[in-house]
C-alpha cells in the first residue's frame, strides 16, 4: 500500500497556479530568445562620432572605460535594453537624428534612459513580472469560474486579462519614471544636462515615439509627456535645494 501524503496532495491544488507560473517562464524564454536572435541577426554596433563623444562623457561619469550601443534595423522609433545589457537604438531613431530633427544630446539621453532600465534591473525582473501576470490569470479565472458556475470562467478569464494588463502597464510606468531619474542624473554627472532630455519627449509626441497621444494615461506603458518632465523637474528642484550657497 502506498504511504498517505495529505499535505502533498493537498497541494494539488495549487497545481494549475504553479503551472502558470512555469508557462509564464517558458514562454518568456521563448520570447528573449526569438528577440534576441532577431536582435543578433539584424544589428550592428552604432558608429558615430558626435554620440561617442557624449557616451564617452558618461561612461566616464560612471567609471567604465566605454558605452557600446547597437543600431536595429527596424522602422519605428524607438531604443531597448536587453536583459543582457545590451542598448540599442532602431534605425528609425537613427534616421531621425541624422536628419536633425533630434539632436545628439538628446539621442544621448535615449541611451542614458536604456542604461538605466538594466542598471535598475528593469529588463531581467520582466521574467518574473510575466510569470506573476500568467498566475493571477490563472487564479482570478478560478475563482470566478466557481462563483459563477458556467460564464465565471469566461468572465473570470475577461476581468484577469484587464486586471493583468492594468497592474503591467502600472509597474511599466514605474520602470519608465526610475530610468527618466537615472538619466537625469547621468546626464547632470556627464555635464550634458537634462534639457535634452526634456526637449526630446515633447518632440517624441510628434514623431510617432512614447508620447502616448491619444491613450488614457493610465493605461499607457510609458507616462504622459508633461507627466515625465514634472517628475524630472521636481528632481532638478530637490537637487537645487541640496545644493550649498554660492
Amino acid at each position: 500500500m502506498w504511504p498517505a501524503y495529505p499535505i502533498s496532495l493537498g497541494m494539488l491544488k495549487f497545481a494549475p497556479i504553479l503551472l502558470a507560473v512555469l508557462y509564464g517562464l517558458v514562454m518568456y524564454q521563448l520570447s528573449a530568445w526569438r528577440t534576441r536572435r532577431a536582435l543578433d541577426r539584424h544589428s550592428t554596433e552604432l558608429l558615430d562620432t558626435p554620440l561617442k563623444a557624449l557616451t564617452d562623457r558618461m561612461a566616464a561619469a560612471l567609471g567604465i572605460e566605454r558605452i557600446r550601443v547597437h543600431l536595429y534595423e527596424v522602422a519605428p522609433v524607438n531604443g531597448l535594453a536587453t536583459p543582457d545589457g545590451r542598448i540599442f537604438i532602431t534605425r528609425g531613431f537613427y534616421n531621425t537624428y541624422r536628419s536633425g530633427n533630434i539632436s545628439a544630446q538628446e539621442m544621448a539621453s535615449v541611451i542614458a534612459h536604456e542604461l538605466g532600465h538594466v542598471a535598475l534591473g528593469h529588463t531581467r525582473r520582466r521574467m518574473i513580472d510575466f510569470s506573476g501576470q500568467n498566475a493571477v490569470r490563472v487564479v482570478l479565472a478560478t475563482v470566478l469560474g466557481r462563483l459563477i458556475p458556467g460564464i465565471g470562467g469566461w468572465v473570470g478569464g475577461w476581468i484577469a486579462q484587464a486586471a493583468t494588463a492594468l497592474l503591467m502597464a502600472r509597474l511599466s510606468r514605474q520602470d519608465e519614471y526610475a530610468a527618466d531619474a537615472y538619466a537625469s542624473a547621468l546626464l547632470v554627472k556627464a555635464g550634458i544636462g537634462t534639457t535634452p532630455q526634456k526637449t526630446l519627449f515633447r518632440k517624441l509626441e510628434t514623431l510617432g515615439g512614447m508620447g502616448g497621444r491619444g491613450i488614457l494615461a493610465w493605461l499607457m506603458s510609458h507616462p504622459s509627456t508633461r507627466n515625465r518632465i514634472a517628475a524630472i523637474e521636481a528632481l532638478e528642484a530637490r537637487w537645487a535645494r541640496k545644493l550649498p550657497p554660492g
